[in-house]
C-alpha cells in the first residue's frame, strides 16, 4: 500500500536506533571498573541476549496491538491510560530527544577529531536541524535516506571488524574466563556498566513505535525487531573484541572516542581520521531514525488528549511535523545543557522502568485477554520474559544505589509526567463541560 513504511525501512529503523553513540563510546566508561576481558565480552553478550528476550515479548505485543506509539500504546491497553501516558511523556520529553542529543554530541566529537576548531554542540545542532527538515518532507525521501544511511553504517562496522581481526597489532588479549571473571560479572561496576550497554542496545523495539504506519505490521513488526536485534548483537560483540584487541586499555579508559583510538592502531593516524569522519557522518542515520520514531509517540498523545491535539496534526504527506519539531527543540536544549555521561545514565534507567513494565505486560495480557489474536507468540515463554525482568530489575537496583543523582532525574521526569496527566485530564473535563 502506497504511503506505508516497508520492511526494509522498518528494519533499518531498528538497526539505526540501536547502532549509534553507544557502541562507539561505551567501552571507555566500562574499562575503569572492569579489568577482566572475558567479563567485558560477557557484558555485551548479556546485553544482547536480554535485548533479544525483550524483543521476543515486544514482537508478540506489536503483532497483537498494532498501533503506533510503542510502550504508550501497550501500557495504556494492558494497565491504565495513565501508565501509557507516563511512558509516552518520557518518550516525548527525553526518551528520544536525549539520545538524539547524545548522538549529535558524539557526532560532533568524532568530526572535531578530523577537522578541529568546531564545537561538538554546534556541529550536532546543525545536523539535528537538517534532519528535522528532511524527515518532515515525506516518507519516500525520509525512508530512502534512512535505509541507505543504515546500510552504509553496517558496512563500515563490518569493514572495521574484518581489518581489526586481521590486524597484526601489538596488543594480545584473551577473552577466556579467568578466576576474576565471576567476581567482575557480579560486581557493582558490572551492573553500572549495563547502563552503557543498555543505552547501546536501546532501539531494539523501535519499529513498534511506528506500527500503525508499517505495511503488514503483524508480520513486519516482529520480523524487523528480531532480525535487527540478532544482527546488532553479533556486530557489537565482534567490534568490542576488536577494540580490546587493537588498542591499549589505558588509552581507552574514560575516553569517548574509543573507535578513533582503535582505528589509529589498525589504519594509522590518517586512516583513523577518515574512519572518524565516516562514523560522524553515519551517526546521522541514528539521529534520523529517532527523528522518525519519537514524534509518533507525541502524535499518539495528541490524538488521545485534547490539550495536546495540536501535536497530532499532519501535513499533506501524513507526517506529524509539529511533533517532529517539538522533539528536535528538546534535543537541542539537552545538547547544550546536559553532559554526555548524565544523559546516558538517566535515560537508560528511566526507559528500563517502562520496558520492564511492558515485558511484564505479556504475562498480564495473556491472563486478562486470552482471546486476543496473537500472530506471533513470545519464544521461550515464560522463561525468556522472566529472565528479562530479573536482569532489568537487578540493573535498576544497582543504578539506584550507585548513581542516585541520575536515577532521581529519571524519577523526577516520571513524576512531572504524572502532574501533567492530572492537569490534562482536568482541562479535558472542563472542555467537555463547556461543550454541553
Amino acid at each position: 500500500m502506497n504511503g506505508k513504511i516497508k520492511f526494509p525501512t522498518a528494519l533499518s529503523v531498528v538497526i539505526a536506533n540501536m547502532i549509534g553513540t553507544g557502541v562507539f563510546t561505551s567501552l571507555g566508561y566500562q574499562l575503569p571498573g572492569i579489568s577482566d576481558f572475558a567479563a567485558i565480552i560477557a557484558l555485551w553478550s548479556i546485553g544482547g541476549v536480554i535485548a533479544l528476550f525483550g524483543a521476543f515479548a515486544y514482537s508478540e505485543l506489536g503483532a497483537a496491538l498494532p498501533r503506533s506509539g510503542g510502550e504508550y500504546n501497550f501500557l495504556s491497553e494492558i494497565y491504565h491510560p495513565v501508565v501509557g501516558f507516563l511512558s509516552g511523556w518520557v518518550s516525548a520529553t527525553i526518551g528520544f530527544a536525549a539520545p538524539i542529543a547524545a548522538a549529535s554530541w558524539a557526532l560532533g566529537k568524532y568530526f572535531s577529531t578530523v577537522i578541529p576548531g568546531y564545537s561538538p554542540q554546534m556541529i550536532g545542532a546543525v545536523v539535528i536541524i537538517l534532519i528535522t527538515v528532511v524527515q518532515s518532507i515525506n516518507y519516500s525521501i525520509g525512508g530512502g535516506f534512512q535505509t541507505v544511511a543504515t546500510a552504509l553504517k553496517v558496512i563500515l562496522i563490518i569493514i572495521f571488524i574484518i581489518f581489526g581481526l586481521l590486524c597484526a597489532c601489538n596488543t594480545h588479549i584473551s577473552i577466556l574466563p579467568t578466576p576474576d571473571t565471576g567476581r567482575n560479572v557480579f560486581s557493582m561496576p558490572f551492573a553500572i556498566s549495563l547502563v552503557y550497554v543498555s543505552f547501546a542496545y536501546s532501539g531494539w523495539n523501535a519499529s513498534s513505535y511506528i506500527a500503525g504506519e508499517v505495511d503488514n505490521p503483524r508480520r513486519n513488526i516482529p520480523l524487523s525487531i528480531l532480525v535487527g536485534t540478532i544482527l546488532v548483537t553479533l556486530l557489537y560483540i565482534l567490534i568490542n573484541y576488536v577494540f580490546l584487541r587493537t588498542a591499549p586499555v589505558e588509552e581507552m579508559k574514560g575516553v569517548n572516542e574509543v573507535a578513533f583510538i582503535s582505528a589509529k592502531y589498525i589504519f594509522g593516524e590518517n586512516g583513523a581520521r577518515l574512519i572518524s569522519l565516516i562514523i560522524s557522518i553515519l551517526l546521522v542515520s541514528t539521529i534520523s531514525s529517532m527523528v522518525i520514531v519519537g514524534p509518533r509517540v507525541i502524535q499518539m498523545i495528541g490524538e488521545d488528549y485534547s490539550i495536546f491535539r495540536f501535536l497530532s496534526k499532519k501535513n499533506s504527506n501524513g507526517i506529524p511535523v509539529l511533533a517532529i519539531v517539538s522533539q528536535s527543540l528538546i534535543a537541542l536544549i539537552l545538547l547544550y545543557t546536559s553532559s554526555f555521561d548524565t544523559i546516558i545514565t538517566y535515560i537508560s534507567f528511566t526507559l528500563s522502568i517502562f520496558t520492564t513494565l511492558t515485558v511484564l505486560g505479556v504475562f498480564i495480557l495473556r491472563f486478562t485477554r486470552p482471546e486476543l489474536e496473537r500472530p506471533y507468540h513470545t519464544w521461550g515463554y515464560p522463561v525468556t520474559p522472566a529472565l528479562f525482568l530479573i536482569v532489568n530489575c537487578w540493573f535498576m537496583w544497582f543504578v539506584l544505589k550507585g548513581k542516585p543523582y541520575e536515577a532521581s532525574i529519571g524519577l523526577g521526569i516520571v513524576a512531572a509526567g504524572l502532574v501533567v496527566w492530572i492537569a490534562a485530564k482536568f482541562l479535558s473535563k472542563n472542555e467537555e463541560i463547556k461543550s454541553l
